[in-house]
């Protein structure tokens, strides 16, 4: 297996940058070949085998499956190049997904940075209307951005930034219907980037296609678990995927298929 590069490169520096510039572009052609060491593992992220969407999980945690410590602290429990790893994922994805408790905690730019390629939308869960229209991922800077809330929120967003109001069940809206409603959008290729709650739920629910979890090598004794699941009875009743292991300099990624397990959810209305 090729290796992957051990350092976050950036668009400053464009000998080291060159062997992935074109990896977005390519990525979005069916008819152009992806080239090693890419083609292993962003292959499989271009056509879901369920339906026409593609949805992948994305968490990165310490050796004992922490996401952060016990007072919420999370920066950075991925290196340079776990990180560049998550900046890739955006640029080949039309849309980045991630909860409301995310969005207040840590005030992301979901933007892509570290790598070359191009922003994805960036779409809030946010039922109840809690984000404020100052929030950094609500930023006008070219590409769309969709807060997803319960029917019958108020809202006080910026005239540019769309609203999509879903039915809800006690200030939780579904997965699924999430799913339904991007793909009536025309998003074909959504990554659910976090909180860990929120992945959680889409897991739960059997709406990932593909979780990719980047293990760094340290452990925090203590904290925010990675994922939280309805619990089982036996350990036969646990979810067994497909996992294939790709090294990341000292961190590991573990990418697992899902598809098998994924329920239906529809087709893209249009091409983003």
């Amino acid at each position: 297996m090729t290796p992957f590069p051990q350092v976050a490169f950036t668009s400053n520096d464009p000998d080291h940058d060159a062997p992935w510039a074109e990896v977005p572009q390519i990525f979005r052609r069916p008819e152009r070949v992806l080239t090693p060491p890419w083609n292993d593992l962003f292959e499989p992220l271009r056509q879901g085998l369920v339906d026409e969407l593609m949805v992948i999980g994305q968490l990165g945690q310490s050796l004992d499956g922490r996401i952060a410590t016990t007072t919420g602290h999370s920066k950075f429990i991925n290196g340079p190049t776990g990180l560049a790893h998550l900046h890739r994922l955006r640029a080949v994805v039309d849309a980045v997904v991630v909860g409301i408790g995310t969005a207040l905690a840590d005030d992301p730019q979901l933007t892509v940075r570290m790598v070359e390629g191009p922003h994805p939308a960036r779409i809030i869960l946010d039922p109840r209307g809690r984000l404020p229209a100052t929030a950094r991922v609500l930023a006008n800077d070219g590409v769309r951005r969709l807060v997803i809330t319960a029917e019958g929120t108020p809202t006080r967003f910026p005239e540019d930034v769309e609203v999509l109001a879903l039915p809800a069940d006690d200030g939780r809206i579904a997965p699924r219907a999430i799913l339904s409603a991007l793909a009536s959008q025309g998003f074909r290729r959504i990554l659910i980037e976090g909180g860990a709650d929120t992945v959680s739920r889409f897991l739960g629910a059997g709406c990932l296609d593909r979780l990719h979890v980047m293990v760094a090598p340290i452990i925090l004794g203590a904290g925010y678990p990675g994922l939280s699941l309805a619990p089982i009875k036996s350990v036969d009743d646990a979810l067994r995927p497909t996992v294939r292991a790709y090294p990341f300099g000292d961190e590991v990624l573990f990418d697992c298929n899902l598809s098998k397990l994924r329920v239906p959810v529809g087709r893209p209305k249009k091409s983003v």
